[in-house]
């Protein structure tokens, strides 16, 4: 085997490779033999076929196999032989192996792995979200799962924040109507978010049995964009209109949160180690987010295009199995592959960048950190020693713990690297509740 290799540019190679034939057909007259003590053709009893009518019907398909394996050997050695790490598949071309007499010559056209050079991050700010958790946190814990079990009671005032709403809708664009609701009607919370803010304050103020005629106009980039940058005139009627009613925060609330015995205290410390727990978690999910931007803005790398394109078609394919999930008509949804280029870029960099560096300064998680991340697993589950159990049942499923442990190793390396502040942040910030 001979093989040379042209750059083409920085990631791209042009290698050209000549193997001899003539070894490569006594394996083919090999195959043929070994074919013609099993092969099964009308007239003949098995393996009684003449050598020369197996070698007429079979011998083509044979070399063509053989033939093709050593390509696929040849390539795999030159790229060994010149310690070249191939990003995606080559594109291999050569001629008909009909026509190889002496040689196959073929031409591969590849991508290398780029060279990744993460900078000096002794420089880089994160802050990291310092919050504790007081009587006050704890009280809006406990307000919140309070409202998360009212229930509602009519009520003849007009309707402000936090009533329930049922409404009856018609929406029109130009006086062509676009939507409207069922005989059911609509349910809705007044405050409890996800709609535009002007049509939610013209729910305020409206008694039951009431009607109501407006207009929104939305902005230019509005989501979803089918009201972008147009007016639409509402025609709503108020079906009814109730207020919550909140439990009282008893034993039999206690009991319905999983405190068997009722007691209160004990439900609030559950509350408050819970709480503590949230934000712990929602901490690490802000380093983490921090440490990983920081990498890439350090991080020399051009990415193989083979890298770009398979995460594309990863990503579109996670959107329309979602999509799928949730009932949607993928016959009406038109993907384009340019929508998810930028976060696609963004995902092959930091894979690349963390493989990097974990290889580079030994970061793979060991035994106790797989095992760590495991029983955080585990916690959300009713039975946890089942679930460590089912995980080390097959070591395969530990895959997913031990790329999360690396990664918090990855984590703590840029975090000790980089400086490194506290910055006091509001409960409600952290929490997502704005």
């Amino acid at each position: 085997m001979q093989a040379t290799v042209e750059t083409i540019s920085n990631l791209e190679r042009k290698m050209t490779v000549s193997v001899p034939v003539q070894p490569l057909e006594a394996e083919v007259n090999e195959r043929i033999n070994r074919l013609a003590r099993t092969a099964k053709m009308p007239g003949f009893r098995p393996g009684k076929v003449p050598l020369n009518i197996v070698r007429q019907q079979y011998g083509d398909q044979v070399r063509n196999e053989v033939l093709s394996n050593a390509v696929e050997r040849s390539f795999n050695d030159a790229v060994e032989q010149n310690k070249l790490r191939v990003a995606g598949y080559p594109n291999i071309e050569h001629k008909p192996y009909a026509d190889a007499d002496e040689k196959i010559e073929y031409v591969a056209t590849f991508e290398v792995f780029p060279e990744i050079k993460i900078g000096d991050l002794s420089k880089a700010a994160i802050e990291r979200p310092a919050l504790e958790i007081g009587e006050a946190e704890v009280k809006k814990t406990i307000d919140v799962l309070l409202r998360q079990r009212a229930t509602f009671e009519p009520v003849k005032r007009a309707s402000k924040k936090g009533d329930k709403l049922n409404i009856s809708l018609i929406a029109s664009i130009d006086g062509e109507e676009v939507e409207r609701t069922d005989e059911n009607g609509l349910d809705l919370v007044i405050g409890e978010g996800g709609r535009f803010p002007a049509f939610e304050s013209e729910l305020s103020g409206n008694k039951a049995g009431s009607n109501k005629v407006f207009e929104i106009a939305y902005p230019e980039d509005h989501k979803p964009e089918q009201l972008a940058g147009k007016t639409v005139s509402y025609d709503v009627t108020f079906n009814s209109v109730e207020q919550a009613k909140l439990p009282e925060f008893d034993a039999d609330f206690a009991r319905s949160l999983g405190v068997d015995d009722g007691d209160v205290e004990k439900m609030r410390e559950e509350i408050t180690a819970s709480l503590r727990q949230e934000v712990e978690k929602r901490v690490r999910a802000k380093l983490k987010e921090q440490a990983f931007q920081v990498l890439l803005d350090s991080t020399e790398l051009e990415l193989p295009k083979a890298f770009i394109n398979a995460e594309i078609g990863r990503l579109m394919q996670t959107t329309q199995n979602n999509l799928k999930q949730r009932g949607v008509d993928l016959a009406n949804v038109n993907l384009e592959p340019a929508l998810f280029e930028d976060q696609a870029k963004r995902n092959a960099s930091l894979r690349l960048i963390l493989s990097e560096l974990v290889n580079a300064n030994n970061l793979q998680a060991n035994a106790e950190q797989i095992r760590a991340m495991v029983d955080v697993f585990a916690q959300s589950f009713e039975r946890p020693d089942d679930v460590v159990t089912w995980y080390y049942a097959d070591t395969k499923r530990l895959d997913e713990p031990a790329a999360l442990a690396t990664e918090e190793n990855a984590v703590e390396w840029v975090l000790q690297s980089a400086k490194v502040t506290d910055k006091k942040v509001k409960f409600d910030d952290l929490m997502g509740n704005n």
